[in-house]
């Protein structure tokens, strides 16, 4: 087998009746009381400076799992918080898968949750079917959700926590002209007043987070750099009744050069209707056949489908090389946390909107002092330590197993050992790597060995006849 060069991450480092307002305040519709944010330990530098006369203020540019988890961790933890959002309404074309753990971490409601996965179906370039799940406990599922409302149901529990969310385009930003001197943020703001065209309005704070998505302003605006990036397009199709039956807890992935030459593709039940999609880093240019061919592959369990909305989006394909500048954090999309491999992004947003947040809030005192880079820098330095592990295992997985048919073929056969099953399941369920019993793991090496050099052997007579 060729040898395959490994890069390492870029920016991860081994060791380490208006819900919402626009500056105006209007009634909302209060959620119940959300529990006081987790035992934060109050470890600010006693040389830092007093906030005096208010609390700090922090604002959260982006409206998504990460800012809105980022906006209710700082409203609940002291901090004077503004979220900015344009789309209030966003629909990001996203799979929207959602792993157990994160059910019980950010206390989701369970209706806000459209179907509780607990089969998958992994097809090959083939079409040879594995069927996934059969470790699963009673208990265990993928959630699968809609981003609108997803989002919509974190901002609104910022805004219950006492968060000012503001409808704006953020559009950019004043460096602060001392140590502790405040950001200028610019922004256009839309409200009843305004109208569709809005109004330029400021806003100063003391820190920002940017949860701003993949073409985040606020990272140009730190020169945090650029990143590889894919293209995701969705369809949502809305299949007869007796069709979604078939799709109830069960998800397909589909793998193969005519799907996608470095991803795959998917069909992901929803409420009412199914999501089919596919993305690539490298023909970005060609994302439409690759959808087609997507719906090609499902073509009969779809059959008499109409397509209700098409939604593409860039998702970044590792973190960039700065994540940091002063008192402006980057978290989410905008830092780059999405994993290779699955392009899983959902939960790494709102689990680092939350721990940017926890660090203000800790460097801080509860809003009562200032806080500078090296607060916020904790936070990357407990990020990267907890999950540089998985990201490195799923950049391997996808460069050993998406770079040709044969080597899908063989990741496919692999997915049908119930002890490759139990351990893929566990780390995405619980977000952890989880250690295999070292029997079973010489098992498995043997094995994938054994599907590796069948793939290569496919892949020559497959040369051979092309020629």
């Amino acid at each position: 087998m060729a040898s395959i060069s490994l890069k390492t991450f870029v920016g991860l480092r081994q060791s380490s009746s208006d819900t919402y307002n626009s500056g105006h305040v209007f009634p909302v519709k209060r959620l119940p009381a959300q529990p006081a944010s987790r035992g934060l330990r109050i470890v600010a530098g006693k040389f830092s400076p007093k906030v005096t006369g208010r609390n700090l203020r922090v604002a959260v540019v982006g409206g998504g799992p990460a800012g809105g988890s980022a906006a209710e961790t700082l409203a609940k933890g002291g901090i004077e918080t503004f979220l900015i959002e344009r789309k209030l309404d966003n629909c990001k074309p996203c799979g929207g898968a959602i792993p157990l753990c994160m059910v019980g971490e950010f206390d989701l409601p369970l209706d806000i949750i459209d179907r509780r996965v607990t089969k998958m179906k992994m097809i090959s370039p083939s079409n040879v079917a594995v069927d996934i799940g059969q470790t699963l406990k009673p208990h265990e599922y993928i959630g699968m959700v809609r981003r609108e409302v997803l989002d919509s149901y974190l901002r609104e529990r910022a805004c219950a926590s006492g968060a000012t969310v503001i409808n704006g385009l953020f559009l950019k930003m004043d460096a602060p002209k001392g140590a502790t001197a405040p950001y200028v943020l610019h922004y256009t703001g839309y409200d009843s007043k305004t109208g569709g065209v809005g109004e330029r309005r400021t806003l100063e704070v003391d820190a920002v987070i940017g949860a701003d998505g993949a073409n985040s302003r606020v990272a140009k605006f730190i020169g945090a750099g650029d990143y590889d990036y894919a293209i995701a397009f969705q369809e949502r199709i809305k299949i007869p009744d007796d069709k979604m039956v078939y799709y109830e807890n069960l998800a397909e992935m589909y793998v193969g050069d005519d799907v996608s030459p470095d991803f795959y593709g998917w069909v992901f039940p929803k409420c009412d209707h199914v999501a089919v999609g596919t993305g690539t880093v490298t023909h970005k240019s060609d994302i439409k056949k690759f959808q087609l061919a997507t719906r090609l592959r499902a073509k009969e369990k779809i059959l008499g489908g109409k397509i209700i909305r098409v939604e593409a989006h860039p998702i970044p394909e590792h973190p960039r090389p700065r994540r940091l500048a002063g008192r402006v954090a980057l978290v989410g999309d905008a830092a780059g946390y999405v994993t290779k491999c699955s392009g899983e992004g959902i939960y790494f947003a709102a689990k680092s909107g939350r721990m940017c947040a926890e660090a203000i809030v800790e460097g801080s005192e509860n809003g009562k002092r200032m806080v500078d880079e090296g607060d916020l820098r904790k936070y990357l330095e407990k990020w990267d330590k907890t999950y540089w592990p998985t990201y490195k295992v799923l950049d391997v997985l996808q460069k050993v197993f998406y770079r040709s048919n044969p080597a899908r073929e063989a990741f496919v056969e692999m997915c049908a050992d119930e002890y490759v099953q139990k351990m893929t399941f566990d780390s995405y369920l619980y977000k952890k790597v989880v250690p295999g019993n070292p029997l079973e793991d010489l098992k498995l090496a043997v094995n994938t060995i054994g599907s590796l050099v069948r793939a290569n052997a496919l892949r020559r007579e497959m040369d051979k006849i092309s020629v």
